[in-house]
């Protein structure tokens, strides 16, 4: 499906350019082995986050789709998979929100086969391979795709977003198309990388929130001394910190329990994607209203992080994964709030 990517028919000619540049960066960040990020809970997680982040500093659809593919090796060596092969680039489609259904029926002389469609496949154009959820009799199973097969097409006009419009991140429609089991029924859900890789995620949010700050960094230090402007400043400094601390902290946590799973690995996942998306949300407020609209309507770079850091940060539910948090800890035998690993042992 790559060549399609330049003869796409555009949803809009600003949307298929920026579609066509982050598939051509992203192809050139595999092929130059860059993608070889460190794996979670290697000892060198904070590497891995710190990778990431800068990914997104520089171009958050870049790094949506260097966080997949990274994730997707993880995922890989995780469920004891062939790692990809070099040039290959790897999706990770398993969102699962409602209205599309995405099946898979194993024929005992086929094999196994999808039929369906699956929504907020970045990357659709771009990547020559992918993992994806689909729904079997037993449950839910993750299968490879190759995505060079005719039956497995993206949906046209069903990407049409402006922020993170350059992650190519339609429906995709399966047919008949061939996979490959990875793991047993909910292997996917049931490791340990899960919630590891949710904080990945978050580091790419980070440096995308950064991004943005740095306009406004920019701005401060070619302008006569303002206290406003001073104070926003300072008030988006003490928030990227206090993220970054909280990503740093996950990293240590990951590195000393790689195989930790289950409440207490999504505790600490959805805590650093609760703050780091809270964060994020604020240094846009205070970008927003330290610099007025002039930035956005005449500095397209500017507005282009705006835009897509507002949509990305969106992975994270807001209330919705709030409430799922509250209940783990209200369900947990031990723990205090926010407490754990502040005592000095």
């Amino acid at each position: 499906m790559t060549a399609a990517l330049i003869s796409e028919p555009a949803d809009g000619p600003d949307g298929h350019l920026l579609r066509r540049t982050t598939a051509e960066r992203f192809a050139h960040w595999v092929k130059s082995g860059a993608a070889d990020l460190p794996l979670p809970g290697s000892g060198a997680t904070m590497r891995r986050l710190s990778m990431l982040h800068d990914l997104g500093r520089d171009d958050l659809s870049l790094a949506r789709l260097a966080e997949g593919h990274s994730d997707a090796r993880a995922i890989l060596h995780e469920l004891g998979a062939p790692a990809p092969a070099p040039g290959e680039r790897w999706g990770v489609w398993a969102a699962q929100p409602p209205g599309t259904v995405l099946s898979a029926r194993h024929d005992s002389r086929a094999g196994w086969r999808l039929d369906g469609v699956k929504a907020f496949c970045s990357g659709a154009h771009s990547c020559t391979h992918a993992l994806v959820t689909a729904e079997t009799e037993d449950g839910h199973r993750l299968f490879t795709v190759a995505t060079d097969d005719a039956r497995c097409s993206p949906v046209a006009g069903s990407w049409r977003a402006v922020g993170m419009a350059g992650s190519d991140t339609p429906d995709v429609r399966f047919s008949d198309v061939p996979a490959q089991p990875v793991g047993d029924v909910d292997a996917y859900l049931r490791r340990p990388g899960f919630s590891h890789g949710g904080v990945g995620v978050a580091a790419c949010w980070l440096g995308g929130a950064r991004g943005v700050a740095d306009s406004l960094l920019r701005a401060a230090r070619r302008r006569e001394p303002d206290q406003l402007l001073s104070a926003h400043l300072g008030t988006v400094d003490v928030l990227l910190y206090g993220a970054q601390c909280v990503l740093g902290k996950a990293a240590e946590e990951i590195d000393a329990e790689p195989l930790e799973e289950g409440e207490r690995a999504a505790v600490l996942a959805s805590r650093a994607r609760a703050v780091v998306a809270d964060v994020c949300a604020r240094v846009l407020d205070e970008v927003g209203r330290a610099l007025g609209a002039g930035p956005l309507c005449h500095d397209a770079e500017h507005a282009q992080r705006v835009a897509d850091l507002t949509v990305y940060i969106r992975q994270h539910h807001a209330e919705r994964d709030l409430a799922v948090l509250g209940t783990l800890l209200a369900e947990a035998d031990e723990g205090a709030l926010g407490a754990e690993g502040w005592r000095d042992e």
